[in-house]
């Protein structure tokens, strides 16, 4: 055989085991999956926040990193307990009336609006003037102020949900968080604001909103985390039954649903109507815990810094009926997250590393409330603040088909997003920032109050292109399986999906908790500025 072809085919079979190498996975998607199926049994009942079931699931999941030989990080052994107040709307008490010159129209809490318990005073009795502030939103980096020149005295802001295509969506996202939006809303003088929910970005049909739109909310029992000081009334209004609000107003709600499909500027004005609101909401204290456990590092210099790894395993427990079932399993959202912390501190202890850094394993509770589990965390963590260089959060994945593009939020904003694509690419899996900027992603899981205290943070989920084959089968989970008793473990599941995600998560945490240099802000993201607080 010629000299040359010897050297080609070696150098053939060196490239060839190379690859599947690479492409070796730690995981086949069974042990994950029976995780999956113990959170989210019946037996369960959903994991609301508060509930014997969360207790339960919590309980597995320290048996299972007690297991992996993980050290008890949280306040009393591995549980951070934190203390909730729970909101509900004594409906029967409570009423809400449009009002137009000398007509007055009874709004049905079920097919038109309904109180937000959250966002509602305890003993609301409002009669205000309403005014369209557009999106309203104020965001100084783009010169944008919805709420310039409009009088706000004493009055309830009426906006739609989204943001002009020209900003950013990280940068929309938190501009819509409720804390950012009352804060420029209160210093206008409003007393209320009505949420008209975006037509082209609802995940969960309307029907299925108000058959569970009184369920108990909940927030941080400690005034320190009060961001709502000054609301009297918060609403939420059905964009099928918006039209009334704009009456005599000179424009249709038609119109302005349309420009804000396409994120066009929407206009501002006054509405020629007003609402009459009285609410009657009983509250109790609840008490709910989050997990943490800790991996110890090898490193003496940097055995004191963390990778955080984390997810929520609550869900929103027994609601309406849906074909009789009235439990919420909540098995993609997010026992699948959860069960993916708890394989990987099992895979780490079946396949040692010498983790120069420390892995935190975080598993929080109240994030269907909120992102309450991680805010509190985050304001008063278990470890030192300034140890945390990086958290990789996961939040409902969805493994329902190959795993072809991995869709990364916060992917240009610091390092850890170019280390998650590259490691992504690495298997042979595109990686893409969020081009669904509608749906407001970015600050809708608890990766958000990392990036709010200066930690860089990604979240990464498996995203089915416009247009692919996978694409229809997705937007139907979304609206028939999303936040429905019908997310359970009879439906379909990818498990070799699953494994591949798996190991994209494991090669960037042992990554990042092995590089020498910690993962940095980009110099032009807007959340660099959280590091300096």
């Amino acid at each position: 055989m010629p000299k040359g072809l010897i050297t080609f085919l070696l150098l053939a079979a060196i490239a060839t085991a190379s690859a599947q190498q690479s492409l070796a996975l730690h995981f086949d998607g069974g042990s994950w999956w029976s995780h999956v199926k113990f959170l989210a049994d019946d037996s369960l009942e959903g994991r609301d926040t508060g509930s014997e079931g969360l207790r339960k699931a919590e309980a597995y999941a320290v048996e299972q990193l007690e297991k992996a030989g993980c050290e008890p990080a949280g306040t009393h052994g591995f549980y951070q307990s934190i203390h909730f107040r729970q909101f509900q709307i004594d409906e029967s008490k409570s009423s809400l009336e449009l009002i137009y010159g000398t007509q007055s129209k009874h709004l049905s809490f079920s097919g038109d609006a309904y109180f937000s318990p959250r966002l509602t005073h305890a003993s609301a009795a409002v009669s205000a003037p309403l005014v369209f502030v557009g999106y309203g939103l104020q965001i100084p980096e783009k010169s944008l102020d919805e709420l310039a020149g409009l009088d706000l005295n004493g009055k309830i802001a009426v906006y739609l949900a989204g943001s002009p295509a020209d900003i950013p969506s990280a940068l929309a996202a938190h501009y819509q968080t409720i804390g950012e939006r009352w804060r420029a809303f209160r210093e206008a003088g409003a007393v209320g604001l009505i949420t008209i929910p975006n037509p082209a970005s609802m995940d969960v049909p309307w029907s299925r909103i108000s058959a569970n739109h009184n369920q108990p909310a909940m927030d941080l029992a400690d005034p320190e985390f009060n961001e709502t000081q000054g609301l009297d009334v918060g609403i939420v209004f059905n964009p099928a039954a918006a039209e009334p609000l704009f009456a005599g107003s000179g424009h249709t709600f038609a119109d302005l649903a349309a420009l804000a499909k396409d994120r066009k500027p929407l206009p501002h004005f006054g509405l020629e109507t007003s609402l009459q609101a009285a609410a009657s909401v009983a509250s109790k204290n609840v008490t709910s815990d989050n997990v943490i456990a800790k991996l110890p590092g090898n490193d003496p210099s940097l055995k004191n810094e963390f990778v955080v790894l984390s997810a929520h395993v609550d869900h929103v427990g027994i609601g309406a009926p849906i074909n009789g079932d009235r439990i919420y399993n909540g098995a993609m959202d997010n026992a699948s997250g959860s069960a993916v912390v708890l394989d990987m501190a099992a895979d780490l202890k079946a396949h040692p590393q010498a983790l120069k850094r420390s892995v935190l394993f975080v598993l929080f509770t109240a994030e269907e409330k909120g992102l309450l589990g991680a805010k509190y965390f985050n304001a008063h963590p278990t470890v030192p603040h300034n140890s945390m260089v990086a958290d990789i959060n996961i939040d409902m994945f969805l493994p329902i088909a190959p795993l072809k593009v991995l869709r990364i939020q916060g992917l240009a904003d610091s390092d850890l997003g170019d280390r998650a694509a590259s490691v992504a690419k690495s298997l042979g899996v595109k990686a893409v920032p969020d081009p669904e900027p509608l749906r407001n992603l970015f600050i809708r899981s608890d990766q958000y109050y990392f990036i709010r205290h200066g930690i860089p943070s990604v979240i990464m989920d498996v995203f089915y292109a416009p247009g692919s084959p996978e694409q229809k089968p997705f937007k139907d989970w979304l609206t028939e399986r999303y936040h429905a008793p019908s997310d359970d473990t009879n439906q379909p599941v990818d498990l070799k999906a699953a494994a591949l995600y798996e190991e994209i998560v494991r090669r960037l945490l042992i990554g990042t908790a092995d590089d020498s240099a910690a993962p940095q802000w980009k110099p032009d993201s807007f959340f660099r500025r959280y590091t300096d607080k």
